[in-house]
């Protein structure tokens, strides 16, 4: 995860939440965002 830009990241996160992935992936994504305290995209969460 450390490969990621922050942005990155979040763009991630969002497509996973729009194309509808699966519910561990995102949590992972977000978990990792949290970690890094990017909370711009964490409002969408389905964790």
């Amino acid at each position: 995860m450390e490969l990621l830009s922050d942005e990155l990241l979040e763009d991630t996160y969002l497509a996973a939440i729009l194309y509808k992935l699966e519910d561990d992936f995102i949590r992972m994504l977000l978990v990792e965002m949290k970690r890094r305290q990017l909370n711009k995209a964490a409002g969408s969460n389905i964790a």
